[in-house]
């Protein structure tokens, strides 16, 4: 089966829970077992929701390394500790990096230094030059400031091989079926926020990198795969059971609100690092309401 296929449906964006400040290594087994025992298809560990802007190198070397030793194989593994806003710092890591046990790399649009429609095709295609992975591109315009137009994407798609997809989160539909439409064969197109994957499933996408699949993995790949097959009412009611809980895991930002569920699923702490903080206790009211008849389903 090609990689594509395997990145098909639903990816989990992987917390990294902590405990007194360090990386909870229990946690973050059972938050593996967890997700896999949930139908997810693959793993990425490492992205915003895995904390990566505030653990070290050594820290991602080491939590890379567990995720490889834990997941002994059966999932599809993204790396998505490849971003950044120095192109040549980037292409001098992906150089020295060893990848065994990864199959892909996750990599976000230069950040802060807010690089045109050009730049940004030039980076990307430093990076396709370095790597010696395939290549999924990660267009987070509410983080990087800066927004990948489709037809960059397209012109990204058809100038190498390297790039087998885009996680897309730009929250417009539009640019997304532009992609959809003029892709090459093969190239992926995932959403980058649950509550539009069902309609970017069903305008023509391969799936999702999820945040909600850490806490909920069985009714949200139920309801992914449900989409893929154009089985629309059983997509469309398990999305509307959904609904709130999508809200809830974003009242005070990501990874904050999904370690809150965790907590309340005893599966690991919410504890996260500085800059953020943990759930207010009123979000995690709020959370524990949102909750409930999942945990009903998983007891």
């Amino acid at each position: 089966m090609s990689l594509q296929k395997r990145l098909t449906g639903t990816g989990v964006a992987l917390v990294t829970p902590f405990k007194n400040g360090v990386i909870d290594w229990e946690g973050l087994e059972r938050v593996i077992e967890h997700v896999i025992a949930g139908g997810v298809e693959f793993l990425v560990s490492l992205g915003t929701t895995g904390e990566s802007v505030t653990t070290s190198d050594d820290e991602h070397r080491q939590i890379l390394d567990f995720t490889i030793k834990i997941n002994r194989g059966r999932l599809p593994l993204v790396a998505g500790i490849f971003g950044g806003n120095n192109t040549s710092d980037l292409v001098r890591k992906i150089k020295s990096y060893h990848f065994d046990g990864i199959d892909a790399l996750l990599s976000s649009n230069p950040a802060y230094n807010r690089p045109g429609q050009e730049g940004i095709f030039q980076h990307y295609m430093a990076l396709a030059e370095a790597s010696p992975l395939p290549i999924i591109i990660y267009n987070v315009p509410s983080r990087t400031a800066s927004n990948m137009h489709a037809e960059t994407t397209l012109r990204l798609a058809h100038a190498s091989d390297k790039f087998i997809g885009i996680k897309e989160a730009s929250d417009d539909i539009y640019q997304v079926m532009k992609i959809l439409k003029g892709r090459p064969d093969g190239f992926l197109v995932l959403s980058g926020d649950d509550f539009i994957t069902l309609p970017l499933i069903t305008g023509g996408g391969d799936g999702v990198i999820s945040v909600i699949a850490n806490t909920i993995p069985r009714p949200f790949t139920d309801m992914v795969r449900a989409a893929l097959r154009h089985d629309l009412p059983t997509a469309q009611d398990l999305n509307f059971k959904m609904l709130e809980l999508y809200r809830l895991l974003f009242i005070e930002g990501n990874p904050v609100g999904v370690k809150a569920a965790l907590e309340l699923q005893g599966i690991c702490g919410r504890e996260v690092r500085l800059p953020l903080v943990q759930m207010s206790a009123e979000g995690v009211h709020q959370m524990m309401a949102g909750l409930e008849p999942f945990m009903e389903t998983r007891r």
